[in-house]
């Protein structure tokens, strides 16, 4: 499996906005001689806040890499009152997958995880079943079961936190987990880990929203990807989608056109995540083009 290892920086930034901004940020890359590959900016008028993306390359960066954090502290957050956060492309992200029963996001991630397409890591596959120890034995993946209900829900969350942190992980996907995670595993991983739904939700909650979308004859069904957090199935929104769909779709046909649908907009998320496209503000994200 190819990686890219590339070397290069990527700033997150929100802080209030006034003017100047890109300018100072630009220039602190320019003057320590950076050259910028990618930029995007925005500005939320009504909250009056500034966001910006902005990568470089490292080759001939006059500062070492384990100053630069310190250094734009230093000489540009500090003054501008500046959230921020420094990643590097050439840091492989570790990726858990936790799954329960089904399948197609499990396998769509793990084909896009085999052919390439994405320079991350997988150090372990979780679940509350077995369903999926044979895929991930296939892909030399760990794979660790372990069996929730309600008595021993937080004894085994105590348990997976711990193996997520010995494995070193990044951010964890929730392909379909049909599990609710507690405040303190949400804590432990604030902005990093991703979950999928339907688009359903509230109007058709519970096992199967797709037989009650079919009685009240839907035009559209949808996806969404979001951040979890404790407010269930409403963190802040990474990605959304949906496809049309009429009298003549069975219950089946809505079933299969939302699964794809699900693997996509996951797929986009996760995409947007390992770019570190995403930034979390408030309840919401500015995803970068």
């Amino acid at each position: 499996m190819k990686r890219n290892n590339s070397n290069q920086a990527i700033l997150l930034i929100h802080c209030p906005d006034q003017k100047g901004l890109i300018t100072i940020i630009t220039q602190f890359v320019w003057q320590h001689k950076g050259n910028i590959v990618d930029l995007d900016e925005h500005v939320e008028r009504e909250d009056e806040v500034f966001f910006m993306r902005v990568q470089w390359e490292l080759d001939g960066f006059d500062i070492p890499k384990d100053q630069i954090a310190s250094t734009f502290q230093q000489e540009i957050a500090d003054k501008y009152e500046m959230t921020w956060q420094l990643h590097f492309t050439d840091k492989c992200p570790r990726m858990a997958i936790f799954a329960s029963k089904s399948a197609h996001c499990l396998y769509d991630l793990l084909s896009r995880y085999y052919s390439g397409d994405w320079q991350v890591e997988i150090p372990l596959i979780i679940s509350n079943h077995d369903t999926h120890r044979e895929i991930a034995e296939k892909y030399n993946i760990p794979f660790f079961r372990f069996e929730v209900d309600a008595n021993n829900k937080e004894e085994i969350e105590k348990k997976q936190i711990k193996l997520l942190l010995d494995h070193q992980v990044d951010f964890i996907v929730l392909a379909r987990y049909m599990q609710i995670l507690s405040q303190d595993f949400i804590n432990t991983f604030p902005n990093k880990v991703i979950n999928i739904h339907h688009s359903f939700l509230p109007a058709f909650p519970g096992a199967k929203p797709y037989h009650q979308a079919h009685q009240r004859g839907v035009k559209i069904i949808g996806a969404t990807s979001h951040y979890v957090t404790t407010d269930l199935d409403a963190g802040p929104i990474i990605e959304q989608d949906i496809v049309k769909i009429s009298h003549k779709d069975s219950v089946k046909e809505l079933v299969r056109k939302g699964q794809d649908l699900e693997k996509i907009v996951l797929s986009r998320a996760i995409w947007s995540h390992l770019q570190r496209k995403t930034l979390v503000f408030g309840n919401k994200t500015v995803v970068f083009e």
